[in-house]
């Protein structure tokens, strides 16, 4: 589904991703673990066309992406749940998820779409009309996971889905992370919470300073010596 061959990009004068090859197929929970730094955020941000790749490829279900604009990109397919949620906090929660559909032009599968996620997440429909900015950190997170989900996306990038959540929200969006996928949704999924992540990913990578240190299935690495000493406080 997405292959990415020695991917390289950075900001100005800096080069952060020095050759990254990585893969996603379909059906896949692939995560990406490592430190603050390691240039996590910033593959995400290549995958989905924010920034430019410099060198290598990304190819997604077949079509090189590298070069698209990100609105191609979401049209292909692919969402982009960023890190820190990034809701549009003077906006309704009715109209951040209108502008997640906004790639689409099939109205009524559109308000059914959102009605799904209104049941999904209960909380979003009693405050339908209120500012995203009223919302709860953990009710944010949820909106910002169902405006992506309204581009009815094959493959969901998702950058650190738990960061500053209570432990009870933690564990919901790990459940949902599992239930997206179980409902045929590919998920690439970059998270701090390595211990969590690895537990739920078919495979998994280590980010060490902008390259693939170390890759497998999420259980082989997470009984990995080194990444329990280094990731995983052990």
């Amino acid at each position: 589904m997405l292959e990415v061959r020695d991917l390289a990009t950075g900001y100005g004068q800096a080069e952060v991703l020095h050759g990254v090859t990585i893969a996603v197929n379909a059906g896949e929970i692939v995560a990406v673990v490592g430190a603050n730094g390691a240039g996590k955020s910033t593959l995400l941000k290549a995958l989905s066309g924010l920034l430019p790749a410099r060198r290598g490829s990304i190819t997604f279900d077949g079509a090189r992406i590298d070069g698209a604009a990100p609105e191609a990109i979401v049209r292909l397919g692919i969402a982009h749940i960023p890190e820190g949620r990034r809701v549009f906090p003077y906006s309704t929660i009715e109209e951040n998820l209108s502008a997640g559909a906004y790639v689409r032009t099939d109205s009524a599968a559109v308000e059914a779409d959102r009605e799904a996620y209104y049941r999904r997440f209960p909380a979003l429909r009693e405050r339908r009309d209120r500012l995203a900015s009223t919302l709860s950190g953990g009710e944010q997170q949820m909106l910002a996971i169902s405006r992506g989900l309204m581009s009815r996306p094959k493959l969901i990038l998702m950058d650190e889905p738990s960061l500053g959540l209570s432990p009870i929200m933690v564990d919901r969006v790990f459940e949902i992370i599992q239930e997206l996928n179980k409902e045929g949704k590919a998920i690439l999924l970059v998270e701090q919470n390595a211990t969590r992540a690895l537990a739920i990913a078919h495979r998994a990578y280590v980010l060490v300073t902008g390259e693939v240190a170390l890759s497998g299935s999420g259980k082989d690495l997470l009984g990995n010596e080194e990444v329990q000493r280094s990731y995983l406080g052990s």
